[in-house]
């Protein structure tokens, strides 16, 4: 190389240093749109191939219902998976969640096939379980993968996790808007890391857009009837925002209580499932339906074609808490928006309110409690349901997440800023601080 090209290649660095010091903002963006692109391609078929998975398990159970019977088996095989080689990762999404606290050593791989396993093994054997837990940590152990190649510090760490969450959660609900805000508040309850802003929407929309392009259809719900925004429908919608700040707390407590008592009761922790198991199966076969296990998606359709029955919600919650108590793996929020949805629909026989809008309203506003963040949940409502119902939407989140307290199914979110200036005293504390 001449002295003449010598020069000119420092020129050019020179020149290059000087544009991004002066355009910092610029190096920012490349840099995580670079990383986004990448979470976006992997989380994304990753939620592709676990959603066509789940679809193909549903199917199949629902064609052999004698499967149903080996779900304690099930159970006990999911539990010696994780006890004797998953105990780093059986935190499951508050693993993710501590992360993005206090960031330690790297999310290991392995979480995202044994999540994966698990959930497969809960929904072809009649476990009633969701589906986002799975897909967020598989996004979190996916992308943490990529902190030392990247070479990312503490805090841009925390970044890559909140983008993660942003990315499995938008690409398996075909949310990509609710996802990215999911990701930037489901942390630290009542604040928003506005700095993981860009790398939260850019891989939940690019994750999403991935899952599209794998051909994988999404669950569409519609409103009938949205009715003219005056006092009395206002008003109803705050009535029914209370019922369901109601319901989420009470899901949220349950949860952690039964949980809490299978640990008391069965110190080895493979058999847990195994009487979870036994309590589900029977009550299926006992009851003569599958209506209450797996997803539950066709059931959640027809909350908004028709007024259901009040013990539906509750049949959903007793089925769901004593899987996920026992160790089954799989997510809350699918069972969530069963329960929501199905309650709205049925608070119809009491709240003068269309009974499709009830159960859009239930299936944004319950899941909004029991995991505190409401911005996520007015945005899926709209992205799901169409603008026309907003406001309604709006204010269901908005009182359940006041009336649902310090409760959340996500034991390791942080008081980021109280719910009541009463509170005030509680800001920092964990949720596992008042359980």
């Amino acid at each position: 190389m001449s002295k003449h090209q010598r020069t000119l290649g420092k020129k050019a660095v020179f020149h290059t240093h000087f544009f991004f010091r002066k355009f910092p903002a610029l190096l920012y963006i490349l840099k995580w749109l670079f990383i986004s692109i990448i979470i976006g391609a992997l989380v994304g078929t990753a939620s592709a191939g676990f959603l066509l998975s789940l679809e193909w398990a549903t199917n199949f159970r629902e064609n052999h219902l004698w499967l149903i019977a080996l779900l304690p088996a099930a159970g006990f095989l999911i539990g010696l998976l994780y006890y004797y080689f998953g105990k780093d990762i059986e935190a499951g999404n508050n693993l993710l969640i501590d992360t993005i606290h206090e960031p330690k050593g790297i999310i290991p791989f392995k979480m995202a096939p044994f999540v994966y396993l698990g959930t497969m093994a809960t929904h072809v054997f009649g476990g009633s379980a969701g589906r986002e837990g799975t897909a967020l940590q598989m996004a979190g152990a996916i992308a943490d993968q990529l902190t030392k190649p990247f070479k990312l510090d503490r805090n841009e760490r925390k970044i890559l996790i909140i983008a993660a969450i942003a990315a499995g959660f938008g690409s398996v609900f075909g949310t990509p808007l609710a996802g990215a805000v999911f990701g930037l508040e489901v942390f630290l309850i009542g604040r928003i890391r506005y700095n993981a802003i860009f790398p939260a929407f850019a891989s939940a929309i690019l994750a999403d857009w991935a899952t599209n392009l794998w051909n994988v259809k999404h669950t569409h719900y519609h409103i009938d009837f949205i009715p003219k925004l005056e006092f009395l429908p206002i008003l109803y919608s705050i009535l029914a925002g209370i019922v369901f700040g109601i319901c989420a707390a009470a899901f949220s407590k349950l949860i952690h209580w039964i949980g809490s008592v299978f640990k008391s009761k069965i110190k080895y922790p493979p058999l847990r499932p195994v009487v979870g198991g036994t309590i589900i199966a029977l009550a299926v076969f006992a009851m003569g339906t599958t209506r209450y296990i797996g997803l539950g998606i066709p059931v959640i359709v027809e909350s908004f074609e028709k007024q259901l029955p009040l013990y539906d919600f509750a049949l959903k919650m007793i089925f769901t808490i004593v899987t996920l108590s026992a160790g089954f793996k799989g997510g809350e929020v699918t069972p969530l928006f069963f329960i929501g949805a199905t309650l709205g629909s049925a608070l119809s026989l009491f709240i003068p309110l269309p009974f499709g809008l009830l159960a859009g309203m239930g299936f944004v506003a319950v899941f909004a409690g029991a995991t505190n963040t409401p911005l996520a949940c007015m945005l899926m409502g709209i992205e799901l349901f169409g603008t026309e119902c907003g406001v309604y939407v709006a204010i269901a989140c908005v009182v359940s997440y006041l009336l649902s307290g310090n409760n959340s199914i996500y034991t390791k979110q942080k008081i980021g800023e109280a719910k009541n200036r009463r509170f005030e005293s509680q800001q920092d504390k964990s949720v596992s601080d008042f359980l």
